[in-house]
């Protein structure tokens, strides 16, 4: 596998080795001695996977507190545009994101530490999305911060009236008026 950092510390693409032919392929999707020895030990709990349809927008989600998630996402049909947002106040990235295309054709996986909202956008005609998370899910400690706004300024690269959110997501505040880490 191939671990590179990106321009926040912290936030890692992990591309595996495919090895393919006309049976198919195989991949490692995950070795944990190898996750460690780049990334440090993370201890994970729970995997998590959804459906969506082209257009959907999940987030920017996060958890609260102790109950605060780093998360390993990978796509294994379709494309998304993935997003993490640094939302740790001390940070010198504060406030700033990384945007990665994942899908089932670059097989990449992104790891977000704690510390960080996460969301992503379908651009394929549907996607599946499944992730690891190190700590299980505390709906009192669901949070989210607005996905457009403008003090972040994420290009999600499709429009906005193709956009469709929850009820809960078109709800988030900005970050200015979002509870973060310190």
């Amino acid at each position: 596998m191939i671990f590179t950092e990106q321009k926040i510390k912290g936030v890692w693409v992990i591309e595996p080795k495919v090895f393919a032919d006309s049976r198919g392929y195989f991949m490692e999707s995950f070795k944990q001695n190898e996750f460690e020895e780049h990334i440090g030990k993370v201890d994970f709990v729970q995997d998590n996977e959804s459906k969506s349809s082209y257009g959907v927008l999940r987030g920017l989600h996060y958890q609260k507190g102790d109950c605060s998630q780093a998360k390993l996402v990978r796509v294994i049909k379709g494309e998304v545009l993935d997003v993490a947002v640094d939302i740790r106040k001390s940070s010198p990235t504060f406030g700033q994101h990384v945007a990665v295309l994942l899908s089932e054709e670059n097989k990449k996986q992104l790891f977000i530490p704690r510390g960080f909202a996460h969301g992503f956008v379908v651009k394929s005609q549907e996607a599946i999305f499944t992730y690891k998370v190190d700590n299980v899910y505390a709906p009192q400690a669901d949070a989210g911060i607005a996905f457009n706004d403008p003090a972040i300024n994420i290009d999600w690269g499709i429009s906005a009236n193709e956009m469709l959110l929850s009820e809960k997501d078109q709800k988030h505040p900005c970050l200015k008026d979002a509870e973060v880490f310190e």
